[in-house]
């Protein structure tokens, strides 16, 4: 979610279509992979890309109306929380203790982090690295700052 947030940054601040290579590159990947992933943003409605010289990705949507849920979602909805419960011994009641205990409280964690990643928009997301890139290099443009 982090690495596909960083891609659209790039693209938002882009004067032009941005390559999958260029991309691919920033995040230090393979361009298929960039290709991958923005393809379900793709059929989200909320980045396009044409093909040819000058051809690229650009951001298809206004970034005041998208949310980083909305970007999750079309992402799949991967996975929010790398831990989890042990389903080694499924029979054992300590186990099944401890997973019960456990179930609730990821639950919680993951509607709070939906709650809140529904509340930011790419926008905001946006507008916050400009104004730490203005900050400290005294000027906002991505390419120049992380190029």
């Amino acid at each position: 979610m982090s690495g596909v947030l960083h891609v659209l940054l790039h693209m938002a601040g882009a004067k032009a279509p941005t390559t999958s290579d260029v991309l691919a590159k920033a995040m230090g990947t393979n361009p298929v992979v960039i290709r991958r992933v923005l393809a379900g943003l793709r059929e989200a409605g909320y980045v396009r890309s044409e093909k040819g010289h000058g051809g690229g990705w650009t951001i298809a949507c206004d970034l005041s109306r998208v949310t980083l849920r909305d970007i999750y979602e079309a992402l799949g909805e991967p996975t929010l929380l790398s831990i989890g419960n042990r389903t080694d011994a499924p029979a054992c009641l300590v186990e099944a203790s401890v997973n019960a205990a456990l179930e609730g409280a990821f639950r919680e964690a993951e509607l709070l982090l939906l709650n809140r990643l529904a509340e930011i928009t790419l926008e905001a997301l946006s507008a916050e690295f400009r104004q730490r890139s203005s900050e400290r290099y005294g000027s906002a443009d991505i390419e120049t700052v992380h190029g």
